[in-house]
């Protein structure tokens, strides 16, 4: 039988959270940010590409930059004003030396109590593998972290740990929307808001330990 989770840590004040793109982190894990900050906390958004090839029809050169301006504003709604965008190819993401290299700089540079990373396992679900790009920069994180001593810690539906964000899911909501010219070429059908709702409800469930609450689960990447 499944454990029920216990809560993240609240003994820190100042958290890197390492992703392969722009609106990344607003897939549910920007509702745990938007507590972190509102609590007084400090968090700064490392990002390994700018996403530049995930606008279909749009010249990378193009939509590298909008996709940049879309996170800034995204950023913003949930009191992240601190970025690091490290330049290399979307779609392309290889653990490889200069990765780890630049993604330990960065980190070392935002002098963080913990990080977290977006999730990198295989697959979401049954017929839903998880994006390359997610996978290889997950373990490239996990690696140059290993011995740095900083507590490193994983987005995973299925995580042993959970914060409560019932009282955030509208910022996530609205930092996911910030994405509108993605969002809007992803799904010209569903209306930008509608589309954020649901990716963010479906990542941030209901918990039965939280009482019915919405959270947000990680995990402990093993040292």
């Amino acid at each position: 039988m499944e454990s029920e989770p216990r809560p993240f840590p609240e003994d820190w004040q100042r958290a890197a959270v390492v992703v392969a793109h722009p609106d990344d982190v607003e897939y549910g894990l920007a509702a745990a940010v938007a507590r972190w900050t509102r609590s007084g906390r400090s968090v700064s958004y490392v990002l390994a590409s700018s996403g530049e090839a995930g606008i279909q029809g749009m010249a990378p050169e193009v939509a590298g930059p909008l996709r940049e301006e879309e996170q800034r504003r995204s950023s913003a709604v949930v009191g992240v004003h601190d970025l690091h965008f490290l330049g290399f190819p979307d779609s392309a993401l290889r653990n490889e030396v200069g990765l780890r290299s630049a993604v330990l700089e960065a980190v070392e540079r935002i002098a963080p109590d913990v990080v977290v990373v977006g999730y990198y396992g295989p697959a979401w679900g049954p017929g839903e593998p998880n994006q390359s790009d997610h996978v290889e920069l997950g373990h490239a994180v996990a690696e140059a972290l290993a011995v740095s001593g900083l507590p490193l810690y994983e987005q995973d539906l299925a995580g042993e740990l959970v914060v409560d964000v019932e009282d955030h899911v509208e910022a996530a909501v609205a930092a996911l929307a910030e994405h509108r010219v993605y969002l809007e070429v992803l799904d010209p059908t569903t209306p930008v808001l509608e589309q954020a709702r649901v990716q963010v409800e479906r990542s941030c469930p209901p918990e039965q330990v939280l009482g019915g609450r919405r959270g947000v689960r990680l995990s402990r990447v093993a040292d």
